[in-house]
């Protein structure tokens, strides 16, 4: 009998990538602004989500000077689905990086900066500690700056690292939900849904003045009524701030864009979403987390202080 298991089966034939609709497509950068902040970060050691994550708005976000910092190295402990950073064990955690951090916000002349990071599940505290360190830093040498951090949920430390960087006092705290909970074992299998929507609430347990803010990924197989309980679990929580935006595949070994989502389902997604009663809403093809945030913030701060001028003394 022969071992037909020994023997070489044929691969499954690749499924083809989707092209992209005109709505998603960018030009590629090549102002001399953009050079300018690819040659200062490169300057400074630092990594950034922009390039590391192959994020669409690039040109037009460093030919502003506007940078979204990577900090704790450039691999990441996780493994997920959607993402294009690299993984497996990170180098130690650089001890210049928050200065170095700073050096190049007051280098740019940022009014508004976002800070996010790798998972580093191999850290004791998840790198809580150089986020802390990092917004230190920043009010040290740029004060009049306002701190957005987008953080991984700290799997196994959440309570402690939480609390540190509260302490902090960022003005913006971000953790993106990025899918429907049915899509977490495939998409996000290294984090739980539940576990994410409890640190957002546990940010604003701690101190309520903090803006938290989420966002989600379209494209990937979720279905309507699924992104509406999102939100709804969102509210529920105290979100303040919701993104949304296209998923895009990094490569062909990442999860398949299931549907190219349309501007005006994109539309419809955020009338309802303002529905609900977010503070701020973003929703649109190329919406991602850092995207236009210092006008998404200063739009948020504004609408929250006018509320809070009609209620009654």
């Amino acid at each position: 009998m022969n071992d037909l298991s020994a023997a070489p089966q044929p691969e499954e034939p690749r499924a083809e990538r989707q092209r992209k609709p005109d709505w998603i497509r960018v030009k590629a950068p090549t102002s001399k602004g953009y050079g300018e902040t690819r040659d200062l970060m490169r300057g400074l050691g630092l990594n950034t989500v922009c390039e590391e994550a192959a994020c669409p708005n690039i040109g037009e976000c460093w030919t502003k000077k506007h940078a979204t910092v990577m900090i704790l190295g450039d691999v990441c402990t996780r493994a997920c689905a959607f993402c294009n950073v690299k993984t497996g064990m990170p180098r130690k955690v650089d001890p210049l990086e928050p200065d170095h951090v700073a050096e190049a916000a007051a280098k740019l002349g940022l009014e508004h900066i976002v800070i996010t990071s790798v998972d580093r599940d191999d850290l004791p505290d998840g790198g809580a500690g150089q986020f802390v360190k990092v917004i230190q830093a920043l009010r040290r040498t740029t004060p009049a700056t306002t701190i957005e951090i987008l953080t991984p949920d700290f799997r196994g430390k959440m309570r402690a690292a939480v609390e540190a960087i509260v302490e902090a006092r960022p003005d913006v705290y971000n953790h993106n939900l990025e899918t429907v909970p049915r899509l977490y074992p495939t998409i996000r299998p290294g984090a739980r849904y539940y576990a994410s929507l409890r640190l957002l609430e546990q940010v604003k347990a701690h101190d309520p003045s903090i803006f938290t803010k989420s966002g989600v990924m379209l494209g990937l197989g979720e279905e309507r009524l699924e992104v509406h309980q999102v939100m709804d679990d969102m509210r529920c929580a105290d979100i303040d701030f919701l993104t949304m935006g296209q998923y895009l595949q990094p490569t062909p070994k990442h999860a398949r864009v299931m549907e190219f989502v349309t501007p005006k389902a994109f539309d419809a997604y955020g009338a309802i979403a303002r529905s609900k009663g977010f503070l701020q809403v973003a929703a649109s093809p190329l919406t991602r987390s850092s995207y236009h945030a210092g006008d998404d913030f200063r739009q948020m701060r504004a609408t929250r202080e006018a509320q809070l001028a009609k209620r009654p003394s």
